[in-house]
């Protein structure tokens, strides 16, 4: 019996983590009874599961309550990390070729698509996402000053970015500024209020919009800032536009697909006026060929979270970049950041699981209220996790679009309104 029981657990340890113990599905307890983190199985499968190391899987049972999770959720991470295989960046991806990845990244991110799949993901419940972001529901990485500093609110640390992205692109009073994925309008506000521009916000999420819209009428600023229901790719300049001065675009390229790229920038490089900058925020892989992680944790997200999703390493990222003719000047890796941001979140939701799921029952009744719950509890700490081990990590990726006139200011051969000098990121104003 005990040889049964031991060739049951993960082929890479033959015995579980002292803090962790699995009931089986007859009742049997393996592992100390005061382990931090306990796994109630009830089926043979979820156990065959644990065995291989399929992690997404397993997180699947959870979400459709075929397994229960005892314990808090850094614990539950820390023991994920000891019970997986090895490397998330390198399992499940040998048997992508180039042409099938195109192929299946076309299908995905068609424009209907495109709008069903941000739709799926950000209109849950506005009340939900409020319950754990920042009053701002700014719903992307935040920059913390000092890392090392404990007492930084989570609100603190996304106006910290917001005004670090404001800063990087020199925003200035009546500039033309756009931004691409804008959310609940924490940095499309932001700059329109702190910097005096003129801002275009554009998002497929209808909730997001409605949001936007009234906040923009609450504070005035109708005549100078508007939010458009709008896809990137149908974002056009008429006879008598003027190309936008700077441009951000905040945690959406995730969501534009490899095979569409060159696309997207190419896009940005139209709509940017000669000598201006665009900041691209976004997730990348920690791996140089993977475009999901492994070990079924990238079918989770694509199955109960971000449908459609794909990631590219920073190297490729730039590589598009490039080809649309944007110039790189500043690159900044922000993954620490993430991962604590991420904490942030998952705290929050874990103190108003109740409130969450009475919030969540009111949008779509019990029985997918428990699912997303538990779907948005393993997505928010499995996040966090992932990169603080370097699977994912998230980069400010500054570029401009050159001139070609090397006389230009600030110095010769800038080509841009860029400095080519950091000390303006980060000067005391």
């Amino acid at each position: 019996m005990i040889t049964k029981l031991i060739s049951s657990l993960p082929s890479h340890a033959p015995q579980l983590p002292a803090d962790v113990a699995v009931q089986l599905p007859h009742g049997q307890l393996l592992g100390a009874a005061n382990a931090s983190v306990k796994l109630v199985i009830s089926s043979w499968s979820s156990m065959a599961r644990l065995r291989a190391g399929q992690i997404g899987t397993l997180a699947e049972d959870y979400v459709e309550g075929k397994l229960q999770l005892e314990g808090a959720m850094r614990d539950i991470m820390r023991a994920v990390t000891r019970l997986m295989p090895g490397s998330p960046l390198y399992s499940d991806t040998a048997w992508w070729t180039s042409l099938l990845r195109r192929a299946k990244s076309l299908a995905a991110h068609t424009q209907a698509k495109d709008a069903a799949q941000v739709q799926f993901h950000y209109d849950v419940s506005d009340d939900f996402y409020a319950l754990w972001l920042d009053p701002r529901r700014v719903y992307s990485c935040a920059y913390y000053r000092d890392l090392t500093d404990a007492s930084t609110t989570l609100a603190q640390a996304q106006e910290a970015k917001l005004d670090h992205i404001c800063r990087k692109l020199m925003l200035k009073p009546g500039e033309r500024f756009l931004d691409i994925g804008a959310g609940w309008g924490g940095l499309l506000l932001w700059a329109a209020e702190h910097y005096g521009v003129e801002g275009t916000g554009i998002t497929l999420s209808r909730n997001q919009h409605a949001h936007v819209q009234q906040l923009i009428a609450q504070k005035g600023l109708g005549q100078r800032v508007k939010m458009e229901l709008c896809d990137y790719r149908d974002m056009q300049l008429g006879a008598q536009d003027k190309p936008f001065d700077k441009i951000a675009s905040v945690g959406m390229f995730e969501h534009v697909g490899h095979a569409n790229m060159n696309a997207y920038f190419k896009k940005i490089m139209h709509l940017l006026a000669p000598g201006g900058m665009v900041l691209n925020h976004g997730i990348t892989a920690g791996g140089l060929d993977n475009r999901q992680l492994g070990a079924g944790m990238g079918d989770f997200i694509e199955k109960y979270i971000f449908p459609g999703g794909e990631l590219m390493h920073v190297s490729a990222v730039l590589e598009h970049l490039s080809r649309a003719g944007l110039e790189l000047v500043d690159a900044e890796n922000l993954r620490p950041h993430y991962a604590r941001t991420l904490w942030d979140w998952s705290s929050a939701l874990e103190t108003q699981l109740d409130t969450a799921r009475q919030v969540l029952t009111a949008n779509a009744g019990p029985s997918n209220a428990e699912k997303t719950l538990r779907a948005y509890r393993l997505y928010l700490a499995g996040s966090a996790m992932s990169f603080e081990q370097g699977w994912i990590s998230l980069h400010q990726l500054l570029a401009t679009k050159p001139t070609g006139d090397v006389s230009s200011a600030p110095a010769v051969g800038a080509q841009s309104v860029y400095p080519f000098n950091r000390d303006y990121m980060y000067r005391t104003q």
